[in-house]
């Protein structure tokens, strides 16, 4: 695994909310677009096709690339912040951190007001722990 760029105490990464918020809204609100253009293409292609229709896929094509370059320049906007998209159906974004000198995952998601939770990096969003104490006082990044 590559060293990530950037490791964050929490009260860094909940500065970076507000940029991040506005990216995931992004991501999450185009995501069932991106969904809907690849059910109709596969749907579309699936049936014998004549002319029309091979134009309405070529039409498709268009668009699914366009969502999908869309979608993967937001994510690549998380990445230039220092953290990672984890989930397009909660908008799951985790940040790298130390807890206890091993690398750990802060974890938030859409609709929560701050950060909140922590997981193993290993261990996803069910594994997901409240902050400890130490952790909301800045000790985290050590």
């Amino acid at each position: 695994m590559d060293e990530p760029n950037r490791y964050f105490t929490v009260e860094e990464a909940n500065r970076t909310l507000p940029l991040v918020r506005r990216i995931v809204e992004d991501i999450v609100a185009l995501y069932p677009t991106f969904q809907e253009q690849l059910r109709r293409f596969q749907e579309l292609a699936a049936r014998p096709h004549g002319p029309t229709e091979e134009q309405q896929l070529e039409e498709l094509r268009v668009e699914i690339d366009r969502s999908a370059q869309q979608i993967n320049g937001y994510i690549q906007e998380l990445r230039q912040v220092g953290c990672l998209f984890k989930g397009f159906d909660e908008g799951l974004v985790d940040f790298y951190s130390y807890y206890q000198g091993r690398p750990i995952f802060l974890c938030w998601k859409l609709g929560e007001e701050r950060i909140m939770h922590w997981h193993e990096l290993d261990a996803g969003f069910a594994g997901r722990r409240p902050l400890t104490p130490e952790m909301l006082a800045g000790n985290g990044a050590g």
